[in-house]
């Protein structure tokens, strides 16, 4: 079972450094002001800095401590103590940059209005996990955060804060592959995930009876350069 927990993060600054300068304008999805900042923080700690899965981590913490301050929970679903068993394992000494307060975090979980549809992904995510090659409790983190994010008006990779829809489908494919395999059309990430949601539910919300004679196929399919999803 591979996780990142065993990687030395010594040299987490001077390599993070190296990936922005090798990064420079092709990454398409920085994030600005503050949430630019707290995910510096996060990435000059992170144990894996060219790890997508650890690059989407680092973009849902910084857009929820942006949105909600770092007194609040920045992940629906999870715990004060899973948050804090991600931050160690992943980010170790951030809780530290961004001032964390574990003992007030025990009660600080915040309402999210549609977190309905938060468990409904999380269900599908994990349902869709490896089953050895990944790390169980790794795995329910992202699914959660790729959850959370999904909520979000951009393109998945976009609201990640990933550099491309690239490390998007390196992740899917290396923490949920029974899921991703299923996209084997190249469906844009976020309608894939809701037309399983669909398809579970036996709710059909497409107009045409096949994807190939649909009058909005550029939407599902095809690249993810655009704002919108």
């Amino acid at each position: 079972m591979q996780t990142l927990q065993h990687l030395d993060p010594t040299s987490a600054v001077g390599r993070w450094r190296n990936l922005k300068r090798a990064l420079g304008s092709a990454h398409g999805a920085l994030p600005t002001g503050l949430r630019l900042t707290i995910w510096n923080d996060l990435m000059s700690c992170a144990v894996a800095v060219e790890s997508p899965e650890i690059q989407a981590m680092a973009g849902v913490l910084a857009t929820a401590f942006e949105a909600h301050g770092c007194d609040m929970l920045p992940i629906s679903g999870l715990g004060a103590s899973a948050t804090r068993r991600l931050m160690a394992r992943w980010f170790p000494d951030a809780d530290a940059l961004l001032a964390l307060d574990w003992p007030a975090l025990q009660h600080a979980s915040r309402s999210e209005p549609r977190y309905d549809e938060i468990e409904d992904l999380v269900d599908l995510l994990t349902a869709g996990a490896g089953a050895e090659s990944v790390d169980r409790e790794e795995a329910l983190w992202l699914a959660h955060a790729l959850s959370q994010a999904s909520l979000g008006d951009n393109h998945l990779w976009q609201d990640l804060h990933l550099p491309s829809r690239r490390e998007l489908s390196a992740l899917m494919g290396r923490w949920f592959p029974a899921l991703a395999a299923r996209n084997d059309r190249d469906m844009k990430w976020k309608k894939f995930l809701y037309k399983q949601l669909c398809e579970r539910a036996e709710l059909s919300i497409c107009r045409a009876p096949s994807c190939s004679v649909c009058s909005d196929h550029a939407h599902c399919f095809g690249p993810e350069d655009a704002v919108a999803s």
